[in-house]
């Protein structure tokens, strides 16, 4: 059985991985329009700040390692289902058994000329090394980031890291307005003010000026701001320029069923790419952090071998790991709300019915593994919820609990 792959991110590489761990002598092909070995696009930021290869986090050999047919620098034009084939830039065919479709997302902003030459995407390595050599070389000095969700966060505090004067501008009240309640996000606001980062809260993009490439930025009211470098930063958009025309279903991505099969017979996605359900509240969108894209690309390998494994659904889950400060967000920020706030720390948790179904931590995240499980498994906290907010909770209190009488998940 021959399976491609188009893609060679965190989902793509897990794929591959997974399938040769069934089968030894599987015939698999891995095309990548990157002319790098496969890289984690979440430890780019690491990689720039320290020069550690820690965003090849495979090592720079995986696809010799995994026995693949790798191929680099290399564009998938056209997906043929009907045909079971997709044709390369270079004008190449390729016949398949199993098609995966891994090819993850793109930085971008709702704004008329945000995809205009200029605006850099900070998701593609290849767009991330023209925008560092630039900063490196004393051509860019400073640079404006529409959005302040937590990528754009991480990229400001990169580029001011290395000496550009950082702007961003995010059209809600605070920062990461998706994940943060206003009282973490003011932490965190503080903390990027003290980086010397500018932030203009309740400032929407209206458009990118330029000729031929991006000059300034128009925001509401008719202002409008000029630096040396531009990023779009409001979100993530699948890459699916590939399958444009053909017979898989889409909407924002790829659209994937409970075992992550298209609608098409043979194909799959993962990944930044796919629209999978939220494990807490079961609505579709695409997910794209690492660790989802990791256990969708073995899912999506299982059932190439006809294992029929459902995916049990994506973590809505996120941190900042540069900011000086550790803050996760997990889940959502709906029903009763649990707060403390001592020792520099603040602790917030959201519960319905009794379970955890979101939590923000500020400070100190000792506990946000054992809140994740409780979060994922659904459990019931009625007996130790008075507990949950300690600083030293852990696993040894729930199993300890769980010898309770009347304890009940």
């Amino acid at each position: 059985m021959k399976t491609v792959i188009i893609g060679a991110g965190p989902a793509g590489i897990t794929v591959a991985e997974t399938l040769r761990q069934y089968d030894k002598q599987a015939d698999i092909v891995m095309i990548s329009s990157e002319p790098f070995p496969p890289y984690a696009p979440p430890a780019m930021i690491e990689y720039y700040l320290t020069g550690r290869e820690v965003h090849f986090w495979k090592g720079k050999k995986i696809g010799d390692l995994l026995g693949l047919d790798y191929r680099s620098g290399t564009q998938v034009e056209e997906v043929l289902p009907a045909q079971s084939t997709i044709r390369l830039d270079n004008g190449q065919t390729l016949d398949y058994d199993r098609l995966v479709i891994a090819t993850g997302s793109s930085l971008y902003a709702p704004v008329p000329g945000s995809g205009m030459p200029g605006v850099c995407n900070f998701k593609s390595m290849s767009a991330a090394e023209e925008l560092i050599k630039r900063v490196r070389k004393d051509q860019a000095k400073s640079a404006l980031i529409i959005g302040a969700g937590f990528i754009g966060v991480e990229i400001g505090l990169l580029l001011r890291d290395l000496g550009v004067e950082v702007t961003q501008i995010e059209m809600a009240d605070r920062v990461m307005p998706h994940m943060l309640d206003t009282e973490t996000a003011q932490i965190v606001l503080d903390q990027m003010g003290a980086r010397g980062i500018q932030v203009r809260l309740n400032t929407e993009a209206k458009a990118v000026l330029g000729e031929e490439q991006a000059e300034a930025v128009e925001v509401e009211g008719g202002e409008s701001l000029s630096f040396d470098l531009y990023i779009a930063a409001t979100g993530v958009k699948p890459n699916i320029q590939c399958i444009e025309g053909s017979s898989i279903e889409t909407d924002w991505g790829v659209i994937v069923d409970d075992y992550l099969r298209t609608t098409v017979p043979h194909v799959y996605a993962a990944g930044d790419v796919a629209e999978t359900k939220d494990r807490i509240t079961g609505e579709r969108y695409v997910h794209a952090i690492f660790p989802n894209a990791v256990a969708q690309g073995r899912v999506v390998a299982q059932n190439i071998f006809g294992m029929e494994v459902p995916y049990e659904g994506a973590d809505n889950m996120n941190s900042l790991k540069h900011l000086g400060l550790p803050v996760i967000a997990a889940g959502v920020m709906e029903g009763e709300e649990l707060r403390t706030k001592r020792d520099g720390t603040l602790r917030k948790l959201y519960l319905q019915d009794d379970r955890i179904v979101g939590f923000r931590l500020t400070g100190d995240l000792s506990s946000a593994g054992i809140y994740r499980t409780l979060m994922n498994k659904k459990i019931n906290t009625k007996f130790f919820k008075h507990r949950l907010l300690d600083l030293k909770f852990g696993m040894g209190y729930v199993q300890s609990m769980a010898l309770t009488p009347g304890w009940v998940m």
